[in-house]
């Protein structure tokens, strides 16, 4: 899949999960962003500098820590199976365990 289909994916995906993606200049050159929770709400900040695949990468790694949280909390919600996919495949958390 291309990068930019993944990226489109993801976004609506991180929309439905009521997750805010923002991209902003980041001063890491290792880390391109990531999740966090700001008065409440879950964002994803993405490093406007980074590729196209390392965003890809970014909103992945933090809507799979994201989904499993709020899987552990018994929320139920419902993803497309090309988001599923990316999601598994970017998911840093050991089986078993809620981030």
């Amino acid at each position: 899949m291309k990068p930019e289909v993944a990226l489109e994916l993801l976004e609506t995906a991180a929309e439905q999960l009521e997750v805010r993606v923002s991209y902003e200049p980041l001063q890491s050159a290792v880390v391109h962003g990531g999740l966090c929770r700001v008065k409440g709400e879950y964002r994803i900040i993405v490093d406007k500098r980074a590729t196209a695949e390392e965003r890809v990468t970014t909103l992945a790694t933090a809507l799979a820590r994201r989904t499993t949280a709020m899987r552990a909390e018994g929320k139920t919600f419902e993803l497309a199976p090309k988001v599923e996919n990316l999601l598994r495949q970017h998911d840093a958390t050991p089986r078993g365990r809620a981030a």
